[in-house]
């Protein structure tokens, strides 16, 4: 019996180890402006000022070496169209103020720009997902790196993420 309690707490221990080192921890990200599944303020679009939204961020694991930002559109006619990403930013940061990016290098978005790129979704309504990654190490990475550039930097080092999904359409 004791060697079923010892083995069931190991693969118990062991199967959370796996879950963690996948990236499987949780992190908190919410915004201010808008909730979970809800509708972001033109504010925050191409139809309004085009600047970013506040967002908090919560329940980064302690052993986070760094966090990563990313904001996409999987909605897009061409497929996936990222409106935001950044990284090296220090997981200490538990708040992005409106219309500022975060403490770390920026990269270059499907904008062709390298900060904050509202929705701005063609016709109906899109889904943008605002997520972020803690991650064991910083990412040597020029600013002004492209999506995949970091995407395959990244790979083996996720440790938490967390995601906000906000949806928008354009008034015409």
């Amino acid at each position: 019996m004791r060697k079923a309690i010892v083995a069931g707490a190991l693969a118990i221990f062991l199967a959370a180890i796996a879950s963690f080192a996948a990236g499987g921890a949780k992190m908190k990200i919410t915004s201010s402006a808008f909730q979970e599944g809800g509708n972001i303020p033109s504010k925050f679009s191409c139809d309004g000022a085009d600047t970013s939204p506040p967002l908090q961020i919560a329940d980064v694991p302690s052993g986070a070496k760094s966090l990563v930002l990313i904001v996409d559109d999987p909605d897009a006619p061409s497929g996936l169209f990222t409106h935001w990403t950044a990284w090296n930013i220090s997981p200490q940061t538990s708040t992005i103020a409106e219309g500022s990016p975060p403490k770390g290098v920026q990269g270059t978005n499907d904008f062709g720009k390298s900060d904050y790129g509202g929705p701005c979704p063609p016709s109906g309504t899109h889904r943008y997902y605002f997520k972020i990654f803690a991650l064991d190490r910083e990412l040597d990475l020029p600013s002004g790196a492209k999506r995949g550039q970091f995407d395959a930097a990244m790979k083996g080092h996720v440790i938490a993420q967390g995601e906000l999904m906000g949806r928008y359409s354009r008034k015409k």
